[in-house]
């Protein structure tokens, strides 16, 4: 059975997806006495074994000691307080802490902060159901929307006031408003990203994003015993074109420098991630909400997608919480505006640390020589590492969230 909860037919937010971002919310919903179900279509083990993110803004870890559900992510979580950069083995380290009045970013796999958010739900009683399948909803220009969903071969039905599409880019969320309400903006990168988990603690104390002249390479971790790593690759390459021989040389040779060494381990896992960049343009549609990779993606270069998705989340929390106890709208009619003011800011960053780090094939010499250009500003200039590390640390995307006074795109 994929539930023994007794199964809610009314609830005031239904939140479509059992990510991050649903699992989030309605834990913070909770906690202010607000109900939420969470309808999640794929198994419990599924979902808390997807290996994806693991780099959490200061942001993302307030927000996770606010919801109750950060015990583990303070015990475990490895701080760090700068991030280096490489350009064909010349090498720039960006101060965080430093730059940013004492911020920094935590590594904890998304797939660990998935699983705190399932304990917390499941242990407070709060209706999850995995493997639910929401298949259409209806009514969200009445006051009463309806979420039909599959649940163990049986049809059922979830009415509530608010609908939260935190289902992901092949969600059925973002499909249920009328045809062509949704514009939506994107970029595909002529590359991708073969990434691997090794089993062996890893060479470095800080992330190392490299450049070289045979492409992009990434030193991150997942833990003090297991190292996160990165290579660029062809977009027609499969798993099968990468034995561990051929993955290791290639690490050593665009992450290497002088006088440091990659230590290698078993490789426990390896997967091929497209590079794009996707924006949904509004989103909201009348009583539906949308949220996390429902509603934008970005290269993982800057790793925002899951920050992204959580920023998302506080902002709908907050405009429910003032709905509800405050009888306040205001928050939710400006939504959409105040997540895309922080989401186009975020979409530039992850693109500007894309383009500097990736070897482009279809980039003529004069694009490369500007992109070499680009890193030598960051090694001699101040103002341009503060930038990069305000960015990467969360602080500008905060800023530009807070601005509302900032016109959007007419486009949009």
């Amino acid at each position: 059975m994929a539930t023994t909860l007794e199964i809610p037919t009314r609830t005031q937010v239904g939140i479509i997806g059992g990510g991050p971002a649903g699992l989030l919310l309605a834990q913070l919903l909770h906690q202010q006495g607000i109900t939420a179900v969470v309808l999640e279509n794929r198994s419990r083990q599924r979902v808390e074994s997807r290996q994806r993110a693991g780099l959490l803004e200061q942001g993302t870890v307030d927000a996770l000691r606010e919801a109750g559900a950060a015990e583990r992510l303070d015990r475990e979580g490895l701080f760090h307080e700068g991030v280096i950069l490489s350009y064909n083995g010349q090498r720039h380290r960006i101060a965080l802490t430093e730059l940013t009045g004492g911020a920094g970013v935590t590594i904890y796999a998304q797939t660990e902060v998935v699983k705190d958010l399932i304990a917390q739900r499941l242990a407070t009683q709060q209706p999850l159901l995995f493997e639910a399948e929401a298949t259409h909803i209806e009514g969200l220009t009445t006051d009463s929307p309806v979420i039909h969903y599959a649940l163990d071969g049986q049809q059922h039905t979830l009415a509530c006031d608010f609908v939260a599409g935190c289902d992901g880019f092949h969600g059925i969320a973002r499909r249920t408003a009328p045809e062509g309400f949704f514009k939506t903006y994107d970029k595909t990168y002529p590359y991708c990203w073969l990434g691997i988990i090794a089993q062996v603690p890893p060479s470095t104390d800080e992330l190392i994003y490299a450049f070289h002249e045979r492409g992009f390479a990434l030193h991150s971790m997942r833990s003090s015993e297991r190292s996160r790593l990165y290579v660029q690759c062809d977009v027609t390459d499969t798993v099968a074109d990468w034995p561990d021989e051929r993955i290791w040389a290639e690490l050593h040779l665009r992450l290497g420098t002088a006088g440091w060494t990659l230590s290698e381990g078993p490789i426990l896992e390896k997967t091929i991630t497209p590079m794009r960049s996707f924006v949904t343009a509004p989103m909201q549609y009348e009583r539906l909400f949308l949220a996390g990779d429902a509603a934008h993606i970005v290269p993982p270069t800057g790793g925002k997608g899951l920050n992204m998705a959580v920023a998302d989340t506080r902002q709908l929390f907050e405009a429910l919480r003032t709905h509800y106890q405050d009888g306040d709208n205001r928050g939710l009619l400006d939504y959409s505006a105040a997540c895309m003011r922080r989401v186009w800011r975020v979409q530039e960053f992850s693109n500007y640390m894309t383009e500097l780090l990736h070897r482009n094939p279809e980039k003529s010499a004069f694009d490369q020589h500007l992109q070499e250009a680009r890193f030598q500003l960051l090694t001699t200039s101040r103002a341009a590492s503060q930038v990069v590390a305000e960015n990467y640390v969360g602080l500008a995307a905060r800023r530009a969230s807070e601005a509302a006074e900032w016109p959007l795109p007419q486009a949009l």
